[in-house]
């Protein structure tokens, strides 16, 4: 059983049912007590205006007893009235006085209390002292609180008719202004379920965007254009991507049908099969840069431990080093061997890997190529690939780290490779939390520079740990 409402509209109609009908009820509480002390100071004022009265009137008869004096008149309506001496004797009371006597002590001040009379009547009484001749008496005069009494059950009636009435307006109203504040909501649900795939570039409307839901749009636009991004980066890697698959299969396939059009001599097959092979290095190369940049949107953990960076970066240049040689190119490594840095020595390399290949795929020959490692003065690892390469245009700089992304110049198969291998290098450096910077001047070569977070950087490893 579902005990919560469905909408939102109704939750928060109730929610504000609730609060107000509380704070309501506070409401009158409060104001029926005000009213209750109003009418009980007013019933006490009133008392004591009728003792001054009383006072005045009172005296002492020839026989000794006490009198009403003036045009008091024990038949006149007004207040109950009793007289006792200070030994508990009664002197005088009015007619329907059945007060009781009074409480041990003489009153020398107002003395206010209440009390139920045998008809059930509730009464307050005023009790005091006072000297009439040459005796002290005590004087106590009532006043009937059903007047108040009824006043105040009627403000009651009155409070708790008008209650409901009130809620329910307000419940009303509350709907209402919900409704209204939701119905820009109500347009981007509808506007939302019609995004798909096709039409990834429309926007959520925006009615009001200094307000909490036009902040929401604005953040949803934001992430819509985020996922059309994607998308656009995923169609285009796609697209790259198989024709950089198709075009190798290609040219095995027609190297194939060409060497097995007639009889052919051995070497004319030694050279068909040797092309073949060369397609399919290109292939296989292809595909592991496919598996890797696969990796790196999956986000894969790294297993940091603190390296030297100089003996890493050694360590590529050695991979590496006889591709330089068949084009007459020199390797100059040289840096801070106290530079260390807690990475993942395999992703990272790769990232070297990548950079030292593309300085030597673009130097030309007899060229030279520097991997400086250092520290920077804001403690951060530097790790820099200088070439004496052609250079990168300016046009082309914020570009070449984009999958399949080559420079014209570069888009002989032979030279410039499938243009993934800066991407995954950009990639290993910044699941370190690094970045890559770009020098360059065309004519006078490039230089790619590594730089990780300080955080990520230490010094060496204490021995035996």
């Amino acid at each position: 059983m579902r005990l919560s409402p469905r909408h939102v509209r109704t939750r928060l109609t109730l929610w504000y049912v609730g609060v107000l009908s509380g704070v309501l009820a506070l409401y009158i509480a409060a104001t029926l007590l005000l009213f209750q002390v109003f009418l009980r100071r007013q019933l006490d004022d009133s008392l004591r205006a009728e003792f001054e009265r009383v006072e005045d009137l009172i005296e002492v008869a020839p026989d000794g007893t006490i009198a009403m004096g003036g045009h008091g008149n024990d038949d006149e309506p007004g207040p109950l009235l009793e007289v006792w001496s200070t030994d508990g004797k009664r002197l005088y009371r009015s007619e329907g006085s059945e007060l009781g006597g009074p409480a041990p002590g003489i009153p020398t001040e107002w003395s206010l209390s209440s009390a139920v009379l045998s008809d059930g009547t509730r009464v307050r009484v005023l009790a005091r002292s006072l000297r009439v001749g040459d005796r002290a008496v005590i004087v106590r005069i009532a006043l009937s609180e059903e007047p108040s009494r009824h006043e105040w059950r009627e403000l009651l009636l009155g409070l708790l008719f008008a209650l409901p009435v009130a809620v329910a307006i307000a419940g009303l109203g509350g709907y209402w202004l919900v409704r209204r504040a939701l119905r820009p909501l109500d347009h981007m649900a509808r506007h939302a379920e019609r995004l798909s795939a096709d039409n990834l570039g429309e926007r959520l409307p925006i009615d009001n965007p200094d307000d909490e839901l036009g902040q929401l749009a604005r953040v949803f636009n934001l992430s819509f254009a985020r996922i059309e991004e994607s998308f656009g980066q995923l169609r285009r890697f796609t697209a790259d991507a198989s024709h950089e698959l198709r075009t190798p299969l290609t040219a095995i396939r027609a190297v194939g049908e060409v060497a097995l059009q007639g009889q052919q001599d051995p070497q004319r097959y030694r050279d068909a099969i040797g092309s073949m092979l060369e397609e399919v290095d290109r292939l296989s190369r292809l595909v592991g840069s496919l598996l890797v940049l696969s990796r790196a949107d999956a986000g894969p953990a790294l297993g940091r431990q603190q390296t030297a960076l100089l003996g890493l970066v050694r360590e590529s240049v050695a991979l590496l080093e006889i591709l330089a040689d068949e084009k007459g190119q020199r390797i100059d490594v040289k840096g801070d061997a106290d530079v260390f840095a807690a990475v993942d020595g395999l992703i990272l390399r790769q990232a070297l890997i990548n950079l030292i290949d593309n300085a030597i795929q673009y130097s030309p020959h007899g060229a030279s190529i520097r991997v400086d490692v250092r520290r920077s003065a804001a403690r951060e690892a530097v790790i820099e690939v200088a070439d004496e390469g052609p250079g990168i245009p300016e046009a082309d700089r914020s570009r070449v780290f984009e999958r399949f992304y080559r420079l014209d110049k570069a888009r002989s198969r032979q030279q410039g490779g499938a243009g993934l291998g800066l991407s995954i290098a950009l990639w290993a450096v910044q699941a370190h939390g690094g970045r890559i910077e770009v020098w360059s001047e065309e004519g006078k070569g490039s230089a790619f520079r590594i730089l990780l977070p300080e955080e990520s950087v230490g010094g060496a490893p204490a021995l035996g740990g």
